[in-house]
């Protein structure tokens, strides 16, 4: 069953931008901590920014500091990740993930729940 949907995935020049969004289930509820995790083909998936739904604290990549902010509404039921200055190594599948991670926040075994990935293509 789907856990988590993510959209707003596409093509973009470099430079350019695009809005990541992810929306919570049922299933996820009782999540924590929401984030954002990229595998480029040939590469490890890596974290790339999270967010506590209660508290609002954020968590990046070194990699995308400066050029992506992760947010949510208040309820935590949706994330988004703005992605600004995109590069084309920033061209990945991203996934939408919740779980209950403590520090360090990014080890793939503590999110639980994971969407099917939506496809970012940055262009040079």
């Amino acid at each position: 069953q789907v856990q988590l949907v993510e959209s707003g995935g596409g093509s973009v020049q470099a430079g350019g931008s695009l809005r990541l969004s992810c929306a919570a289930s049922r299933y996820t509820s009782r999540s924590r901590l929401m984030g954002w995790f990229r595998q480029a083909p040939g590469k490890e998936r890596e974290g790339v920014a999270a967010i506590y739904r209660d508290d609002g604290d954020t968590y990046y990549a070194d990699s995308v500091k400066g050029r992506f902010t992760i947010s949510r509404d208040s309820a935590g039921n949706t994330v988004n990740l703005q992605m600004n200055s995109l590069k084309p190594e920033d061209t990945a599948i991203y996934y939408c993930a919740a779980g209950s991670a403590a520090w360090p926040i990014f080890e793939e075994y503590k999110y639980k729940y994971w969407g099917q990935g939506t496809q970012v293509t940055v262009s040079s």
